[in-house]
């Protein structure tokens, strides 16, 4: 099916071909036509699915289709969103989509400063994508006038909830119009997201793209066991196999985080970190030079699980397993993406199999165990009920289907080379947070491999 057959007005089906977008992905095939008709919307979705068009695209249609309130321009769309970093990604991709239609948007999020948010509400704007804590800093000084919302979305609330946004929803949603539309879009439909949404959502239609905790079939997941102390040795050591290859490494501490940048660094490798503690200003110079290809290795915490857009990454690594299994999928949901296959490592010392344990559960299934040469551990780890043979030399892989198009990292022998609160905003943390139309990362200038962006794509 194509974007035509949805139902969009022509003026949309222009911007989407502006950006080579012509086939719909599944959740925009079932959120669009369902949000067109203007009732209220519960769906499941995983980031990288393209549901950011999903709901965008009939938003911006509903706004273009009704004539605005006479007076000042105010708000008539809201989208809330757990991180700045998402905030920034649907904020641009709004505007992508709207080239062609009057209505204009906003970004307003913790970490930057008030001044040019509060001069663009000042003039007037249609649509505020907004983070819940900054946005409850604009309620404060009476700054943004939401009584005209005809239009809210959540995106990504079972983050939100996680972080502990549910008091500022609640008064945010105070402010709102009862008679409005309201979508909101979540990984996961667990029993508190349904609770939710009863609150304050009118017979809710349902979709539901992927089960829960899916993970993409085209990733390959491997575990490295290694001893806690010569981790950083075989991190380098995988990077090093070829440093052009563009590599997300996760580390579960901020001050960690900062730390293997430096060694990575020191080892001839250009690394940039991302965590709650760095300036917005920061934040976003590591990622242009990660996009830019100035930077090949983005070391970071969980804030970079959900939010950031990267397009085909190949490669994912875990310094450290997360401790919550859930965040394992939101991390490889980084690789893997729209049929492009991935890789995802973990580095993995003894006292941390109880999470790899969980993490399997979670998946299903044993994740294959492979050694590196001059890196065994001195203790096999203890998988339990795991095959005896679940563990073998890397070396013992035979050559696959990547080896032979000259993929190094897939070889059978070779590894790949391889929100945080800021001091004086309520934003919570970012718990260290897809051509088809996924997410658009040229429009968002968010994380995408160089070499990613050529073909076709589909709409985000």
């Amino acid at each position: 099916m194509s974007f035509e057959s949805l139902g969009l007005s022509p003026a949309l089906l222009r911007a989407l071909a502006d950006q080579g977008y012509t086939t719909p992905t599944p959740i925009q095939l079932q959120a669009i036509p369902l949000a067109l008709d203007g009732g209220d919307l519960l769906a499941g979705a995983q980031t990288g699915t393209g549901k950011t068009a999903a709901f965008a695209l009939p938003l911006l249609q509903r706004l273009a289709a009704q004539t605005p309130a006479r007076g000042p321009r105010r708000p008539r769309a809201l989208v809330l969103a757990p991180t700045r970093e998402l905030a920034l990604q649907v904020h641009e991709n709004l505007r992508a989509y709207a080239r062609h239609l009057s209505i204009h948007a906003t970004a307003i999020f913790g970490g930057a400063g008030m001044g040019p948010q509060l001069d663009q509400l000042r003039r007037g704007v249609d649509v505020v994508v907004a983070t819940p804590g900054r946005l409850i800093d604009h309620l404060d000084r009476r700054s943004v006038d939401l009584s005209g919302v005809e239009v809210l979305v959540l995106d990504e609330a079972d983050r939100m909830l996680d972080m502990g946004f549910l008091p500022a929803i609640r008064r945010i949603l105070g402010t709102l119009p009862k008679q409005r539309q309201t979508m909101l879009f979540s990984a996961t439909f667990e029993a508190r997201i349904k609770d939710l949404a009863q609150q304050f959502m009118r017979n809710p239609r349902e979709v539901q793209v992927a089960p829960n905790n899916t993970i993409a079939s085209t990733v390959t997941h491997r575990v490295h066991p290694v001893d806690a102390e010569r981790k950083r040795d075989l991190l380098i050591h995988l990077l090093s196999v070829d440093t052009r290859r563009q590599t997300l490494v996760f580390s579960r501490t901020k001050h960690g985080a900062d730390r293997l940048t430096k060694q990575i660094a020191d080892a001839g490798i250009n690394a940039v970190a991302i965590h709650g503690n760095k300036t917005q200003g920061a934040r976003t110079r590591a990622l242009k030079d990660f996009k830019t290809g100035r930077a090949t290795v983005l070391v970071a915490t969980d804030i970079a699980a959900r939010g950031l857009d990267i397009d085909q990454l190949p490669v994912v690594i875990n310094f450290d397993l997360p401790m919550v299994a859930e965040d394992y999928v939101h991390r490889i949901g980084r690789t893997g993406r729209a049929g492009a296959e991935g890789l995802a490592l973990s580095l993995v010392a003894d006292a941390e199999v109880s999470l790899l344990r969980a993490i399997q559960r979670l998946l299903g299934k044993n994740v294959d165990v492979e050694e590196v040469p001059g890196f065994t551990p001195k203790r096999t780890l203890r998988m339990g009920n795991d095959r005896p043979d679940n563990v073998r030399p890397a070396g013992n892989r035979a050559p696959t289907k990547h080896a032979r198009r000259g993929h190094p990292a897939r070889n059978a022998g070779a590894q790949p080379h391889a929100g945080p609160k800021k001091h004086g905003t309520r934003d919570a943390p970012a718990a260290d947070p897809p051509a088809r139309l996924t997410g658009d990362t040229r429009a968002a200038g968010v994380l995408s491999s160089p070499h990613a962006l050529r073909g076709g794509r589909c709409a985000r």
